[in-house]
């Protein structure tokens, strides 16, 4: 007999989709639709703008300071202009003198009176204006954008993506912690320059190509045909990005729930055995940008780390960055991130873990470094990192960034 309930549990799960803030909320991106990806769900092209003088940082700081002032002089009310004063003042005195009845119009609804706008907040308005909207195109991919010289500039980055995916589908989209490691190479690059490199769960890719930029080599990595040959497309679109420093970028399949490399000369994406030698013999840094929002998930990527790294030659340092996701569970009768708690509880154990090859450290790093993307940068946004060393050597540091309420 067929279970009713497993029957439509099933297509409910499949319709829920979340959509990432970045796509949602970060301003002034156009996303062209340029294609629809081997499973029907379209593909949009974005461009990141990176921040490299300091009149970008400070425009986006005078466009966050004008945003924060004209909040509180809607508060105070203060700094009307003359004309938006008397009226105010008008508007007054005929309430005052027509009593509630003012504020009714000929139907009997109440018209609500507007506060005025002040000059400053005109001036803001104007300043944020062109930056609030995303545009979907619907125009062919070699004719979109040819008017704009931004599509060969060295500070801007293009990301395919999709949008509202799944939840088994993330990966094809764009996330903030993959922007706030990405901001943490560039403020850092001297440190990454020449190194070789791998990244587990890169989803797009945008924080390897970052990494490319000054690294010598990286393996991005991650699962499913159709997000890895995404994740090689957005490498191809910014190779440019990575020629000055003669980096490179590798795409390639790594599955934490399998204790082996894939290696099947047929299977797309898989590893030979030279460049499974060349990760294991040169790679000194792992980075990771919001991978841990399961529990199960979370587990294998400690495994693969804890496999991976008994397997390397060098001391290597782990960078990852996460959002700390809140809600409200029945079960706690209070707002919990459970994700970050149990990734929590997993790295002490890795701290703490007795092992005779390798040691395990922690240390933590102020989050203080410049934003070189444009992101809302919030608190939950928690940037880690730790080391793998050789038990036997005495001279390696680790560096973790941990969030101002991290311990």
């Amino acid at each position: 007999m067929l279970d009713v309930t497993e029957e439509m549990d099933s297509p409910t799960f499949k319709s829920d989709t979340v959509l990432s803030d970045v796509h949602l909320h970060c301003p002034n991106k156009r996303r062209l639709m340029v294609r629809l990806n081997a499973v029907g769900q379209p593909v949009f092209l974005s461009y990141f703008k990176l921040l490299w003088n300091t009149e970008d940082s400070l425009s986006e700081k005078y466009v966050r300071e004008a945003t924060t002032e004209r909040e509180l002089q809607y508060q105070s009310g203060d700094e009307l202009c003359d004309k938006d004063r008397n009226n105010l003042k008008k508007e007054r005195e005929f309430i005052n003198s027509e009593g509630v009845e003012a504020l009714l119009d000929e139907d009997g609804d109440l018209e609500v009176v507007r506060r005025p706008r002040s000059a400053s907040d005109l001036e803001a308005e104007d300043l944020l204006r062109d930056r609030v909207y995303p545009v979907i195109l619907m125009k062919g991919k070699e004719d979109a954008f040819e008017d704009e010289e931004e599509c060969t500039r060295s500070d801007v980055v293009k990301i395919e993506h999709t949008m509202a995916t799944p939840l088994e589908d993330v990966g094809k989209q764009v996330w903030r912690a993959a922007f706030l490691l990405a901001d943490y190479i560039l403020f850092k690059r001297d440190m990454f320059r020449c190194c070789s490199v791998l990244e587990l769960g890169g989803g797009t890719g945008i924080t390897s190509i970052i990494m490319g930029t000054v690294a010598k080599r990286v393996y991005c990595t991650d699962v499913g045909e159709d997000l890895l040959a995404m994740c090689e497309q957005n490498v191809t679109l910014n190779r440019h990005l990575m020629e000055a420093g003669r980096g490179e970028v590798k795409v390639k399949e790594l599955d934490w729930l399998k204790d082996e490399f894939c290696t099947d000369p047929e299977a797309p994406y898989s590893w030979s055995e030279e460049e499974i030698a060349d990760l294991h013999d040169h790679c000194t840094v792992i980075i990771a940008a919001d991978v841990f929002y399961d529990d199960d998930l979370t587990d294998a990527l400690f495994r693969t780390l804890y496999r991976i790294t008994h397997n390397l030659r060098n001391s290597c340092t782990v960078y990852l960055a996460l959002e700390k996701r809140l809600n409200f569970t029945l079960r706690h009768m209070d707002v919990t991130c459970e994700a970050y708690s149990h990734f929590r509880n997993t790295l002490n154990d890795l701290e703490s873990l007795q092992d005779r090859k390798i040691k395990y450290v922690v240390e933590p790093v102020k989050l203080d470094f410049c934003q070189f993307l444009v992101y809302e940068r919030m608190e939950q946004l928690v940037p880690h990192c730790f080391v793998f060393m050789d038990i036997c050597e005495t001279m390696v540091w680790a560096k973790t960034c941990l969030s101002r309420n991290f311990l």
